[in-house]
Protein backbone atom coordinates (compact mmCIF):
# COMPACT_ATOMS: atom_id res chain seq x y z
CA UNK A 1 0.00 0.00 0.00
CA UNK A 2 2.90 2.40 0.84
CA UNK A 3 4.53 1.78 -2.20
CA UNK A 4 0.79 2.42 -4.02
CA UNK A 5 0.79 5.61 -2.23
CA UNK A 6 4.35 7.01 -3.41
CA UNK A 7 3.73 6.24 -7.19
CA UNK A 8 0.90 8.04 -6.53
CA UNK A 9 2.02 11.24 -5.70
CA UNK A 10 4.97 10.80 -7.94
CA UNK A 11 2.27 10.59 -11.05
CA UNK A 12 0.48 13.83 -9.16
CA UNK A 13 3.62 15.65 -9.59
CA UNK A 14 4.15 14.89 -13.08
CA UNK A 15 0.68 16.71 -14.00
CA UNK A 16 2.38 19.32 -12.40
CA UNK A 17 4.95 19.83 -14.54
CA UNK A 18 4.48 22.17 -16.86
CA UNK A 19 4.97 26.25 -16.03
CA UNK A 20 1.68 27.91 -17.95
CA UNK A 21 3.83 30.72 -19.52
CA UNK A 22 2.65 33.26 -21.41
CA UNK A 23 4.66 34.78 -24.52
CA UNK A 24 3.15 38.26 -24.32
CA UNK A 25 4.24 41.26 -26.57
CA UNK A 26 2.20 43.92 -27.60
CA UNK A 27 -1.25 43.06 -26.36
CA UNK A 28 -0.80 39.23 -27.44
CA UNK A 29 -0.70 36.32 -25.51
CA UNK A 30 -0.34 32.73 -26.11
CA UNK A 31 0.56 30.21 -23.64
CA UNK A 32 3.48 27.76 -24.37
CA UNK A 33 3.29 25.14 -21.48
CA UNK A 34 7.28 24.47 -21.07
CA UNK A 35 7.90 22.23 -18.70
CA UNK A 36 9.42 23.32 -15.10
CA UNK A 37 11.02 21.05 -12.53
CA UNK A 38 10.03 23.15 -9.81
CA UNK A 39 6.50 21.84 -7.98
CA UNK A 40 5.96 24.61 -6.22
CA UNK A 41 5.82 22.35 -3.06
CA UNK A 42 9.40 22.90 -2.51
CA UNK A 43 10.52 20.02 -3.76
CA UNK A 44 11.54 19.38 -7.80
CA UNK A 45 11.66 16.26 -10.02
CA UNK A 46 14.05 15.80 -12.92
CA UNK A 47 15.40 16.56 -15.33
CA UNK A 48 15.97 20.32 -14.34
CA UNK A 49 16.47 21.51 -17.64
CA UNK A 50 14.33 19.71 -19.99
CA UNK A 51 16.34 19.89 -23.75
CA UNK A 52 19.35 18.68 -24.86
CA UNK A 53 21.39 20.46 -22.23
CA UNK A 54 24.40 17.72 -21.94
CA UNK A 55 27.70 18.15 -20.12
CA UNK A 56 26.38 20.42 -17.73
CA UNK A 57 29.03 22.81 -15.88
CA UNK A 58 27.79 24.46 -12.73
CA UNK A 59 29.67 26.99 -10.15
CA UNK A 60 28.09 29.05 -7.59
CA UNK A 61 29.13 32.56 -7.01
CA UNK A 62 27.77 33.70 -3.45
CA UNK A 63 24.08 33.22 -3.41
CA UNK A 64 23.85 32.77 -7.06
CA UNK A 65 24.56 29.84 -9.57
CA UNK A 66 25.62 29.87 -13.17
CA UNK A 67 25.89 27.23 -16.22
CA UNK A 68 26.59 26.52 -19.61
CA UNK A 69 26.71 23.16 -21.39
CA UNK A 70 27.80 21.48 -24.71
CA UNK A 71 26.19 23.89 -27.25
CA UNK A 72 27.30 21.56 -30.61
CA UNK A 73 27.46 23.46 -33.70
CA UNK A 74 24.76 26.03 -32.64
CA UNK A 75 25.65 29.72 -32.76
CA UNK A 76 25.95 31.80 -30.91
CA UNK A 77 26.94 29.09 -28.36
CA UNK A 78 27.74 28.40 -24.79
CA UNK A 79 24.68 29.76 -23.22
CA UNK A 80 25.02 31.18 -20.00
CA UNK A 81 22.69 30.20 -17.27
CA UNK A 82 21.44 31.91 -13.90
CA UNK A 83 19.95 30.67 -10.66
CA UNK A 84 19.31 30.69 -7.39
CA UNK A 85 18.25 27.51 -6.40
CA UNK A 86 19.72 25.30 -8.84
CA UNK A 87 16.51 24.15 -10.30
CA UNK A 88 14.78 27.39 -11.75
CA UNK A 89 17.10 28.93 -14.75
CA UNK A 90 16.78 32.02 -16.66
CA UNK A 91 19.76 32.27 -19.47
CA UNK A 92 21.46 35.47 -19.31
CA UNK A 93 24.33 35.22 -22.12
CA UNK A 94 26.08 33.84 -24.68
CA UNK A 95 29.78 33.17 -23.95
CA UNK A 96 30.90 31.85 -27.73
CA UNK A 97 29.79 34.00 -30.61
CA UNK A 98 32.33 33.22 -33.07
CA UNK A 99 32.23 29.58 -34.76
CA UNK A 100 35.00 27.40 -34.12
CA UNK A 101 33.81 23.88 -34.15
CA UNK A 102 31.23 22.06 -32.32
CA UNK A 103 31.55 22.55 -29.02
CA UNK A 104 31.57 19.77 -26.31
CA UNK A 105 31.85 19.62 -22.76
CA UNK A 106 32.78 23.11 -21.21
CA UNK A 107 34.64 23.84 -17.80
CA UNK A 108 33.00 26.86 -16.34
CA UNK A 109 34.95 28.48 -13.46
CA UNK A 110 35.92 31.88 -11.40
CA UNK A 111 39.53 32.47 -11.11
CA UNK A 112 40.37 35.65 -9.39
CA UNK A 113 37.32 37.68 -9.75
CA UNK A 114 38.07 36.76 -13.73
CA UNK A 115 35.34 34.08 -15.29
CA UNK A 116 36.35 31.43 -17.20
CA UNK A 117 34.93 28.63 -19.77
CA UNK A 118 37.29 25.88 -20.81
CA UNK A 119 36.25 23.55 -23.67
CA UNK A 120 37.08 21.51 -26.75
CA UNK A 121 35.91 22.01 -30.41
CA UNK A 122 36.82 20.31 -33.34
CA UNK A 123 40.17 18.84 -31.53
CA UNK A 124 41.25 21.77 -30.44
CA UNK A 125 41.01 23.17 -27.04
CA UNK A 126 40.06 26.88 -26.38
CA UNK A 127 38.91 29.35 -23.73
CA UNK A 128 37.11 32.89 -23.47
CA UNK A 129 36.90 35.13 -20.15
CA UNK A 130 35.05 37.60 -18.55
CA UNK A 131 34.47 39.79 -15.89
CA UNK A 132 30.96 39.29 -15.55
CA UNK A 133 29.09 35.83 -16.68
CA UNK A 134 26.35 37.97 -18.28
CA UNK A 135 29.30 38.80 -20.81
CA UNK A 136 30.63 40.81 -22.10
CA UNK A 137 32.58 37.62 -23.21
CA UNK A 138 36.00 37.64 -25.11
CA UNK A 139 36.74 36.06 -28.48
CA UNK A 140 38.27 32.29 -27.50
CA UNK A 141 41.75 31.76 -27.69
CA UNK A 142 43.41 29.18 -28.85
CA UNK A 143 45.29 27.09 -26.25
CA UNK A 144 47.15 24.28 -28.85
CA UNK A 145 46.35 21.46 -27.21
CA UNK A 146 44.33 18.47 -28.12
CA UNK A 147 41.92 15.61 -26.06
CA UNK A 148 38.96 16.80 -24.83
CA UNK A 149 36.98 17.96 -21.56
CA UNK A 150 38.96 20.14 -20.21
CA UNK A 151 38.77 20.38 -16.34
CA UNK A 152 40.62 23.62 -14.57
CA UNK A 153 42.35 23.28 -11.10
CA UNK A 154 44.55 24.90 -9.05
CA UNK A 155 47.79 23.58 -7.21
CA UNK A 156 48.62 24.45 -3.65
CA UNK A 157 51.53 26.59 -4.93
CA UNK A 158 48.67 28.82 -7.03
CA UNK A 159 49.61 27.56 -10.42
CA UNK A 160 47.00 26.67 -12.96
CA UNK A 161 46.25 23.20 -14.79
CA UNK A 162 43.82 21.61 -17.00
CA UNK A 163 42.99 18.58 -16.53
CA UNK A 164 42.15 16.66 -19.43
CA UNK A 165 40.47 13.39 -21.31
CA UNK A 166 42.33 10.29 -20.63
CA UNK A 167 43.37 10.65 -17.07
CA UNK A 168 46.12 13.63 -18.21
CA UNK A 169 46.79 17.05 -17.31
CA UNK A 170 48.75 20.34 -18.80
CA UNK A 171 49.85 23.29 -16.92
CA UNK A 172 48.66 26.88 -17.45
CA UNK A 173 50.13 30.03 -17.52
CA UNK A 174 48.86 32.44 -14.41
CA UNK A 175 46.62 34.30 -16.55
CA UNK A 176 45.08 31.13 -17.43
CA UNK A 177 45.35 32.06 -21.79
CA UNK A 178 48.42 29.47 -22.82
CA UNK A 179 49.75 26.60 -22.07
CA UNK A 180 53.36 26.23 -20.93
CA UNK A 181 54.54 22.52 -20.70
CA UNK A 182 54.10 19.36 -22.28
CA UNK A 183 51.07 16.93 -21.80
CA UNK A 184 51.01 13.88 -19.10
CA UNK A 185 49.48 11.31 -17.95
CA UNK A 186 48.58 11.18 -14.12
CA UNK A 187 45.22 8.87 -13.83
CA UNK A 188 43.90 5.57 -15.14
CA UNK A 189 40.84 5.93 -14.07
CA UNK A 190 38.39 3.64 -12.33
CA UNK A 191 38.49 -0.49 -12.97
CA UNK A 192 34.83 -1.67 -12.98
CA UNK A 193 33.53 -5.15 -13.60
CA UNK A 194 34.53 -6.50 -17.46
CA UNK A 195 30.24 -7.45 -17.38
CA UNK A 196 29.01 -4.17 -17.62
CA UNK A 197 27.57 -3.32 -20.53
CA UNK A 198 29.12 -0.56 -21.60
CA UNK A 199 29.98 1.99 -24.67
CA UNK A 200 33.30 2.07 -24.16
CA UNK A 201 35.75 2.60 -21.44
CA UNK A 202 36.06 6.77 -22.02
CA UNK A 203 37.92 8.09 -18.87
CA UNK A 204 36.74 11.60 -19.92
CA UNK A 205 34.73 14.74 -18.04
CA UNK A 206 37.71 15.68 -15.44
CA UNK A 207 36.03 18.36 -12.81
CA UNK A 208 38.36 18.94 -9.94
CA UNK A 209 36.73 20.08 -6.29
CA UNK A 210 38.97 21.10 -3.03
CA UNK A 211 37.82 20.35 0.14
CA UNK A 212 39.30 19.78 3.38
CA UNK A 213 42.92 19.10 2.36
CA UNK A 214 41.80 17.32 -1.06
CA UNK A 215 41.56 17.13 -3.98
CA UNK A 216 38.38 15.24 -5.82
CA UNK A 217 38.55 14.42 -9.23
CA UNK A 218 34.87 13.52 -10.49
CA UNK A 219 35.16 11.74 -14.43
CA UNK A 220 32.97 10.08 -16.27
CA UNK A 221 33.68 6.54 -18.15
CA UNK A 222 31.14 3.88 -19.74
CA UNK A 223 30.55 6.30 -23.09
CA UNK A 224 28.02 8.83 -23.39
CA UNK A 225 25.61 6.61 -25.74
CA UNK A 226 25.10 3.25 -26.48
CA UNK A 227 23.54 0.83 -24.95
CA UNK A 228 20.94 2.32 -21.63
CA UNK A 229 23.93 0.84 -19.39
CA UNK A 230 26.65 2.76 -20.26
CA UNK A 231 28.17 6.26 -18.91
CA UNK A 232 28.85 6.91 -15.20
CA UNK A 233 30.24 9.46 -12.58
CA UNK A 234 33.43 8.28 -10.56
CA UNK A 235 35.48 9.98 -8.18
CA UNK A 236 39.20 9.78 -7.11
CA UNK A 237 41.15 11.87 -4.58
CA UNK A 238 44.34 12.48 -3.73
CA UNK A 239 46.73 15.79 -1.44
CA UNK A 240 47.38 17.02 -5.00
CA UNK A 241 46.62 18.05 -8.27
CA UNK A 242 48.52 15.00 -9.49
CA UNK A 243 48.20 12.53 -7.74
CA UNK A 244 48.56 9.53 -6.58
CA UNK A 245 45.27 8.82 -7.34
CA UNK A 246 42.63 6.67 -4.45
CA UNK A 247 39.43 5.66 -6.35
CA UNK A 248 36.13 5.74 -4.10
CA UNK A 249 35.37 2.76 -2.16
CA UNK A 250 31.17 4.99 -3.60
CA UNK A 251 31.94 3.82 -7.42
CA UNK A 252 29.97 4.33 -9.18
CA UNK A 253 28.62 7.82 -7.81
CA UNK A 254 25.78 7.28 -10.47
CA UNK A 255 25.14 4.80 -12.87
CA UNK A 256 22.16 3.60 -14.05
CA UNK A 257 22.47 -0.28 -14.21
CA UNK A 258 18.76 -1.24 -15.80
CA UNK A 259 17.96 -1.52 -19.66
CA UNK A 260 14.11 -0.32 -18.11
CA UNK A 261 15.17 2.91 -16.22
CA UNK A 262 13.50 5.90 -16.78
CA UNK A 263 16.80 7.84 -17.25
CA UNK A 264 19.77 5.84 -19.09
CA UNK A 265 23.16 6.57 -19.37
CA UNK A 266 23.36 8.83 -17.17
CA UNK A 267 26.94 10.39 -16.22
CA UNK A 268 28.79 13.39 -16.85
CA UNK A 269 28.76 15.20 -13.18
CA UNK A 270 29.74 18.08 -11.59
CA UNK A 271 29.45 18.68 -7.47
CA UNK A 272 28.27 22.51 -6.09
CA UNK A 273 27.70 23.38 -2.92
CA UNK A 274 24.48 25.52 -1.63
CA UNK A 275 25.41 28.25 0.80
CA UNK A 276 23.55 26.37 3.58
CA UNK A 277 26.68 23.73 3.42
CA UNK A 278 24.80 20.97 1.39
CA UNK A 279 26.12 19.39 -1.55
CA UNK A 280 24.82 18.69 -4.96
CA UNK A 281 25.59 16.94 -8.34
CA UNK A 282 24.54 18.12 -11.42
CA UNK A 283 25.14 15.55 -14.44
CA UNK A 284 23.32 14.50 -17.81
CA UNK A 285 20.97 11.33 -18.94
CA UNK A 286 18.65 10.78 -21.95
CA UNK A 287 15.12 9.71 -21.17
CA UNK A 288 14.34 6.14 -22.38
CA UNK A 289 11.26 6.76 -24.12
CA UNK A 290 12.89 10.14 -26.13
CA UNK A 291 16.26 9.74 -27.08
CA UNK A 292 15.39 12.34 -29.89
CA UNK A 293 15.77 15.30 -27.34
CA UNK A 294 19.43 14.42 -26.46
CA UNK A 295 21.23 14.30 -22.85
CA UNK A 296 18.67 16.36 -20.32
CA UNK A 297 20.57 18.16 -17.31
CA UNK A 298 19.84 16.60 -13.87
CA UNK A 299 20.02 17.21 -10.25
CA UNK A 300 20.96 14.87 -7.28
CA UNK A 301 21.80 15.58 -3.19
CA UNK A 302 25.39 14.41 -1.98
CA UNK A 303 26.29 13.04 1.27
CA UNK A 304 29.90 13.12 2.92
CA UNK A 305 31.20 10.32 4.58
CA UNK A 306 33.00 10.66 7.96
CA UNK A 307 35.96 9.70 6.26
CA UNK A 308 35.64 11.84 3.53
CA UNK A 309 33.96 10.63 0.63
CA UNK A 310 31.01 11.30 -1.17
CA UNK A 311 27.93 9.70 -2.52
CA UNK A 312 24.38 9.95 -3.63
CA UNK A 313 22.33 9.26 -0.09
CA UNK A 314 20.85 6.02 -0.19
CA UNK A 315 17.16 6.31 -1.31
CA UNK A 316 17.44 9.02 -3.19
CA UNK A 317 15.53 8.29 -6.68
CA UNK A 318 16.40 10.24 -10.13
CA UNK A 319 12.75 9.54 -10.60
CA UNK A 320 10.97 10.90 -7.82
CA UNK A 321 9.96 14.54 -6.18
CA UNK A 322 13.39 15.92 -4.45
CA UNK A 323 13.26 18.31 -1.57
CA UNK A 324 14.51 21.83 -3.46
CA UNK A 325 17.92 23.26 -2.62
CA UNK A 326 17.31 26.41 -0.50
CA UNK A 327 17.39 29.62 -2.70
CA UNK A 328 15.06 31.63 -4.32
CA UNK A 329 13.42 30.94 -7.85
CA UNK A 330 14.21 33.45 -10.77
CA UNK A 331 12.08 33.10 -13.97
CA UNK A 332 12.49 29.43 -15.60
CA UNK A 333 13.07 28.79 -18.83
CA UNK A 334 12.97 31.10 -22.28
CA UNK A 335 10.11 32.10 -24.31
CA UNK A 336 10.40 30.25 -27.55
CA UNK A 337 7.41 31.53 -29.10
CA UNK A 338 8.00 34.74 -31.57
CA UNK A 339 5.81 37.19 -32.82
CA UNK A 340 9.01 39.43 -34.04
CA UNK A 341 8.09 42.51 -32.60
CA UNK A 342 11.09 45.15 -32.79
CA UNK A 343 14.57 44.52 -34.96
CA UNK A 344 16.54 42.21 -33.33
CA UNK A 345 16.43 38.22 -33.87
CA UNK A 346 15.35 36.65 -30.02
CA UNK A 347 17.80 34.85 -27.96
CA UNK A 348 15.90 31.57 -28.40
CA UNK A 349 16.87 31.48 -32.04
CA UNK A 350 20.39 29.71 -33.09
CA UNK A 351 21.89 28.85 -36.43
CA UNK A 352 23.61 25.94 -37.15
CA UNK A 353 27.46 25.43 -37.83
CA UNK A 354 29.23 28.57 -39.71
CA UNK A 355 25.79 29.70 -41.52
CA UNK A 356 25.38 33.13 -42.71
CA UNK A 357 23.04 34.91 -39.75
CA UNK A 358 22.72 38.09 -41.86
CA UNK A 359 19.68 35.82 -43.76
CA UNK A 360 17.89 36.28 -41.09
CA UNK A 361 16.39 39.74 -40.08
CA UNK A 362 13.60 41.23 -38.27
CA UNK A 363 11.43 44.11 -39.18
CA UNK A 364 8.05 44.62 -39.95
CA UNK A 365 6.15 42.15 -37.05
CA UNK A 366 8.04 39.42 -39.33
CA UNK A 367 10.71 37.18 -39.77
CA UNK A 368 12.63 37.88 -43.08
CA UNK A 369 14.67 35.33 -44.51
CA UNK A 370 17.06 35.88 -47.59
CA UNK A 371 16.89 32.68 -49.86
CA UNK A 372 19.56 32.44 -52.53
CA UNK A 373 19.99 28.53 -52.13
CA UNK A 374 18.12 24.85 -52.25
CA UNK A 375 16.94 23.28 -48.66
CA UNK A 376 18.44 21.54 -47.03
CA UNK A 377 21.63 20.46 -49.08
CA UNK A 378 22.48 24.09 -49.32
CA UNK A 379 21.32 26.10 -46.31
CA UNK A 380 20.63 25.69 -42.77
CA UNK A 381 16.97 26.54 -41.02
CA UNK A 382 16.80 28.92 -37.68
CA UNK A 383 16.52 26.09 -34.48
CA UNK A 384 15.66 26.50 -31.59
CA UNK A 385 16.13 24.14 -28.43
CA UNK A 386 12.58 22.53 -27.13
CA UNK A 387 11.72 22.60 -23.57
CA UNK A 388 9.25 19.86 -23.75
CA UNK A 389 9.60 15.85 -24.80
CA UNK A 390 6.53 16.33 -26.68
CA UNK A 391 5.58 19.82 -28.29
CA UNK A 392 3.77 21.82 -31.80
CA UNK A 393 5.44 24.99 -33.82
CA UNK A 394 2.91 26.74 -35.96
CA UNK A 395 3.64 29.70 -37.96
CA UNK A 396 2.24 31.99 -40.69
CA UNK A 397 4.23 31.23 -43.77
CA UNK A 398 4.49 33.79 -46.88
CA UNK A 399 6.51 32.62 -49.76
CA UNK A 400 6.16 34.06 -53.13
CA UNK A 401 7.17 32.00 -56.39
CA UNK A 402 10.14 30.71 -56.37
CA UNK A 403 10.33 30.61 -53.00
CA UNK A 404 9.58 27.92 -50.46
CA UNK A 405 9.34 28.70 -46.94
CA UNK A 406 8.47 26.52 -43.61
CA UNK A 407 8.43 24.81 -40.33
CA UNK A 408 10.64 21.94 -40.11
CA UNK A 409 11.92 19.21 -36.80
CA UNK A 410 15.28 18.79 -38.01
CA UNK A 411 18.00 16.44 -37.10
CA UNK A 412 20.98 17.15 -39.71
CA UNK A 413 20.93 18.15 -43.63
CA UNK A 414 19.92 14.19 -43.93
CA UNK A 415 17.59 13.68 -41.48
CA UNK A 416 14.48 16.21 -41.21
CA UNK A 417 10.39 16.52 -41.46
CA UNK A 418 8.51 19.32 -41.66
CA UNK A 419 5.75 21.05 -44.15
CA UNK A 420 5.99 24.10 -46.15
CA UNK A 421 4.54 25.96 -48.42
CA UNK A 422 6.34 26.11 -52.52
CA UNK A 423 4.40 27.63 -55.71
CA UNK A 424 0.83 27.82 -53.78
CA UNK A 425 1.40 24.20 -52.68
CA UNK A 426 1.64 22.67 -49.37
CA UNK A 427 4.01 19.93 -48.86
CA UNK A 428 5.24 17.37 -46.77
CA UNK A 429 8.75 17.24 -46.25
CA UNK A 430 11.13 13.61 -45.98
CA UNK A 431 14.20 12.25 -45.71
CA UNK A 432 17.08 13.01 -48.01
CA UNK A 433 15.06 15.23 -50.30
CA UNK A 434 11.59 13.54 -50.61
CA UNK A 435 8.67 15.26 -50.94
CA UNK A 436 4.77 14.95 -51.18
CA UNK A 437 1.78 17.69 -52.25
CA UNK A 438 -1.05 17.32 -50.10
CA UNK A 439 -2.81 20.58 -51.42
CA UNK A 440 -2.75 22.82 -54.17
CA UNK A 441 -3.15 26.73 -55.30
CA UNK A 442 -3.12 28.14 -52.33
CA UNK A 443 -1.30 31.08 -53.24
CA UNK A 444 1.68 32.63 -51.30
CA UNK A 445 0.32 32.71 -48.10
CA UNK A 446 -0.44 30.32 -45.57
CA UNK A 447 -0.61 28.86 -41.81
CA UNK A 448 1.48 25.99 -41.06
CA UNK A 449 1.58 23.68 -38.14
CA UNK A 450 3.71 20.71 -37.16
CA UNK A 451 4.10 18.68 -34.13
CA UNK A 452 5.56 16.33 -32.51
CA UNK A 453 2.80 13.97 -30.82
CA UNK A 454 4.58 11.26 -28.68
CA UNK A 455 6.74 10.62 -31.69
CA UNK A 456 3.75 10.77 -34.44
CA UNK A 457 4.43 13.45 -36.26
CA UNK A 458 1.72 15.54 -37.54
CA UNK A 459 1.27 18.01 -40.13
CA UNK A 460 -1.73 20.40 -40.68
CA UNK A 461 -2.59 23.56 -43.06
CA UNK A 462 -4.54 26.76 -42.86
CA UNK A 463 -5.74 29.62 -45.28
CA UNK A 464 -7.15 31.95 -42.51
CA UNK A 465 -4.66 29.95 -39.08
CA UNK A 466 -7.95 29.28 -37.59
CA UNK A 467 -9.52 26.38 -39.59
CA UNK A 468 -6.65 23.60 -39.90
CA UNK A 469 -7.00 20.29 -42.30
CA UNK A 470 -4.53 17.40 -41.44
CA UNK A 471 -2.67 15.73 -44.01
CA UNK A 472 -3.55 12.17 -44.18
CA UNK A 473 -0.05 10.92 -43.24
CA UNK A 474 1.65 10.24 -40.23
CA UNK A 475 5.95 9.24 -39.75
CA UNK A 476 7.49 8.24 -36.76
CA UNK A 477 10.02 10.03 -35.12
CA UNK A 478 11.27 8.05 -32.59
CA UNK A 479 14.95 7.21 -34.34
CA UNK A 480 15.62 10.62 -34.80
CA UNK A 481 18.54 10.06 -32.61
CA UNK A 482 22.23 9.39 -32.03
CA UNK A 483 21.88 5.69 -31.73
CA UNK A 484 19.65 5.25 -34.81
CA UNK A 485 21.61 7.43 -36.81
CA UNK A 486 25.09 7.33 -35.91
CA UNK A 487 25.13 10.97 -36.23
CA UNK A 488 25.46 13.32 -33.72
CA UNK A 489 22.64 15.66 -33.23
CA UNK A 490 19.23 16.03 -31.83
CA UNK A 491 15.56 16.93 -33.12
CA UNK A 492 15.11 20.54 -33.24
CA UNK A 493 12.27 22.76 -34.18
CA UNK A 494 13.17 25.69 -36.55
CA UNK A 495 12.06 27.47 -39.81
CA UNK A 496 13.68 27.36 -43.02
CA UNK A 497 13.22 29.71 -46.96
CA UNK A 498 15.35 28.25 -49.78
CA UNK A 499 14.94 29.66 -53.44
CA UNK A 500 15.70 32.69 -54.37
CA UNK A 501 13.82 35.56 -52.88
CA UNK A 502 12.52 36.79 -49.70
CA UNK A 503 10.32 34.11 -46.86
CA UNK A 504 8.67 36.01 -44.43
CA UNK A 505 7.49 33.89 -41.19
CA UNK A 506 5.11 35.36 -38.53
CA UNK A 507 3.26 34.61 -35.03
CA UNK A 508 5.53 31.55 -34.33
CA UNK A 509 4.13 29.66 -31.64
CA UNK A 510 5.51 26.81 -29.42
CA UNK A 511 3.32 24.85 -27.95
CA UNK A 512 4.35 21.83 -24.90
CA UNK A 513 2.30 18.77 -25.03
CA UNK A 514 1.56 16.41 -22.06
Amino acid sequence: MFKRVICLLGVLTLFTQFSITSAQKDGTSHMERRYKADTGRGTFLNPVMCGNYADPSVIRDGEDYYMTHSSFTDMPGLTIWHSRDLVNWEPVAHALNKFVGSVWAPDMIKHKDIYYIYFPANGKNYVVTAKDPRGPWSDPVDLNIGEIDPGHVVAPDGKRYLHMSGGNIVPLSDDGLSVTGEMTHIYDGWKFPSDWIVECFCLESPKLTYKNGWYYLTSAQGGTAGPPTSHMVISARSRTPFGPWENSPFNPIIRNARRDSKWISTGHGTLVDSPDGKWWIMFHGYERENRTIGRQTLLLPIEWTEDGWFRVPNGVDVDLPIKKPQGTAVQHGMQLSDDFRGTVLGRQWSVIENADKTKFTVADNALNIRCDSKFPSETYPLVLMPQNNFYGIEAEIIAPKGTEGGLVFYYNQRYYVGMSLEDGNVCMLFPHGGKSKFAGGLGEHVWLKIVNDHHDLLCYWSIDGKEWTRADFVRDLSGFHHNALSDWGILRPGVFGSGKGMVKVKSFRYTGLD
